[in-house]
């Protein structure tokens, strides 16, 4: 057992969680459901996004990638833009955390796809169900991305038509309007060597844009950089260290970006290896090609200049902070600015003033 300081205070967090639930399942039926009203009270009308001052907010509804892991579910990056919510990728669990983390998923008025693979999109059509009667929207969610984005929408909208369907047959269309559920594609072209392409500009100053990264052999891959107002926020996705990350994202304030740690995942292809499970250790070393490493990301973040490094696409899972210690290993030699290290949930604003 990990009985470091990091070590205690999860161990005393546990205790502390096991003797309120103890305690909980001890109440009589009308106090438990007493404190159920409360507590659903309190939450409706919330939005911990919408409630808080101008500027760029950025909530992780999921720290992971494609490996199971309690603390960080698949990717997905709310952005609070001024008055818009933003969603770059939606990964497993990403739409229910919204909820978990108390954001109206009703409010999301775009997805921005980085790339296809199948960590990235696999609850959009969880989000799209939750938007549409969250929002009682008469339009699908747009969903943006480079060309193969039409594809992904098309298998998306085919395999949820049924459940359309039911909702507004079961709630009917005050609630559920028809041609509201689903998503619609907004392809862009792949932006060229080096470019920074706007793919979506609001009335009141919020431009996105996207840049290629690499991701090979994925070949529709993108970033993107956020813009508001003087404040600025970039996006890696999934990429190995990229020069063209550096160039677009200098001066930003905060950098989301991937991190593997290879060190760690080559031991768990040993470990797999001497169980037998070769197809385990193939993919293990397969994985580091196309990411950064946590030192990698740290040199992108120093090389930019940018004030707060925000790391995500954690790999491999880390259960315990000491695993956390050592996936940050290196940092520290190369970046001096502040460095935060993802799990669903972690918030982070930047005002304007």
């Amino acid at each position: 057992m990990d009985m470091t300081l990091g070590g205690f205070r999860s161990v005393l967090t546990g205790l502390i969680g096991f003797a309120a639930s103890l305690v909980l399942s001890l109440l009589p039926e009308a106090v438990t459901l007493r404190l159920l009203d409360r507590t659903a009270a309190a939450r409706q009308g919330r939005d911990a996004l919408a409630e808080r001052e101008d500027g760029i907010h950025v909530l992780l509804c999921g720290a992971g990638g494609p490996l199971a892991d309690i603390r960080r579910s698949g990717p997905c990056v709310a952005v609070q833009a001024g008055e818009h919510l933003l969603m770059i990728d939606a990964g497993t669990n990403g739409a229910r955390n919204l909820t978990r983390f108390t954001v109206n998923p009703g409010r999301v008025e775009a997805v921005l796809l980085t790339h296809a693979h199948s960590d990235h999109i696999d609850g959009l059509g969880e989000l799209a169900v939750l938007r549409w009667i969250s929002r009682v929207s008469e339009q699908p969610l747009p969903v943006h991305g480079p060309p193969v984005v039409s594809e992904i929408v098309n298998g998306f909208n085919q395999a949820y038509t049924a459940d359309c369907g039911y909702r507004v047959e079961h709630h009917g269309p005050e609630i559920a309007p028809p041609g509201g559920g689903g998503l619609a594609a907004v392809p862009f072209s792949m932006p060229g060597d080096g470019e920074l392409t706007t793919v979506l500009e609001t009335e009141d100053g919020v431009r996105v844009s996207a840049f290629a990264v690499l991701h090979s052999p994925v070949c529709q891959a993108v970033g993107y950089r956020i813009d508001y107002r003087g404040r600025s926020i970039v996006v890696s996705g999934d990429t190995s260290y990229s020069e063209t990350l550096v160039r677009h994202a200098r001066g930003a304030d905060l950098l989301l970006h991937d991190a593997l740690a290879s060190r760690l995942t080559e031991r768990i292809a040993v470990a797999a290896e001497s169980r037998g499970n070769w197809r385990a250790a193939k993919v293990m070393r397969d994985v580091p090609s196309y990411h950064a490493t946590p030192a990698e990301a740290a040199q992108a973040a120093a090389e930019a200049g940018v004030k707060h490094l925000l790391l995500y696409h954690i790999v491999p899972p880390l259960p315990t902070r000491a695993l956390e210690r050592v996936f940050l290993s290196g940092i520290k030699d190369v970046y001096e600015g502040k460095l935060t290290l993802g799990r669903d949930g972690t918030l982070i604003s930047v005002p304007l003033d």
